[in-house]
Parts: C-alpha cells; sequence; structure tokens
C-alpha cells in the first residue's frame, strides 16, 4: 500500500493498492492520456476520468477492479491533477521496480537445465 499526496501543501493524500496500479496496468488507463507538453492538469483528468466512463458502460466495465479504482481513487474527492500526477509517478515507480524484480529473476534463471 501506498500513498499518494494530492494536493501541493501535503494535507490531502489517497491511499493506493498493488491492486489499484495493476488495474491501471490491465487496462493501459494511462497509454495515450498526457499529450506531447507532458502536463498533468484538470484537462488531462477529467479525459481519464471519459476514458473510464466509457468502460464501465461497455462489457469490459463489468470488472470489480476497475469499479474499485474509480471509488478508490480516480472519482475521490481528493482526486485533483496534481495528485494524478503523483499517481502517474507511483505507477512508473512500481512498474520499474516489477521490471527490475523480472530481470533479476530471468537473470538468475540463465544456465539452469529446463529438461
Amino acid at each position: 500500500m501506498s500513498k499518494i499526496q494530492t494536493n501541493s501543501s501535503g494535507t490531502r493524500s489517497i491511499d493506493i493498492s498493488d491492486e489499484h496500479l495493476q488495474t491501471i496496468e490491465d487496462y493501459q488507463l494511462f497509454r495515450d492520456l498526457i499529450d506531447s507538453n507532458g502536463y498533468v492538469d484538470e484537462e488531462v483528468l477529467n479525459k481519464l476520468k471519459l476514458n473510464i466512463r466509457s468502460m464501465l458502460e461497455s462489457d469490459a466495465g463489468k470488472d470489480k477492479r476497475l469499479l474499485d479504482l474509480c471509488l478508490d481513487v480516480i472519482y475521490h474527492p481528493n482526486m485533483k491533477a496534481f495528485g494524478l500526477q503523483q499517481l502517474v509517478l507511483l505507477y512508473i515507480n512500481w512498474k520499474n521496480r516489477a521490471n527490475n524484480d523480472l530481470g533479476m529473476d530471468l537473470q538468475s534463471l540463465q544456465g539452469t537445465p529446463f529438461n
């Protein structure tokens, strides 16, 4: 469980679980979300909300994990653009950590006979 700060003064935060991050990964929610300028603003947050709303209205949106992500994080009253930026950074760090762990596991398997 991680905690992200949702405002610049640090007085508001949201708890983020690994399951939330895995749901973001599974649905590729951050793919093509941020424009080439790299800024995360309220418009980007609204775009994410609209994308998720569309998924929830389709058959693919029947996943309870996506609904939990919405209730716990995306539509949380404290979620603002600053919080989304922190969530994106947390996701990147989580993804890098997972890739590094996998890389170490693959290295340990090299030279291991599989027959």
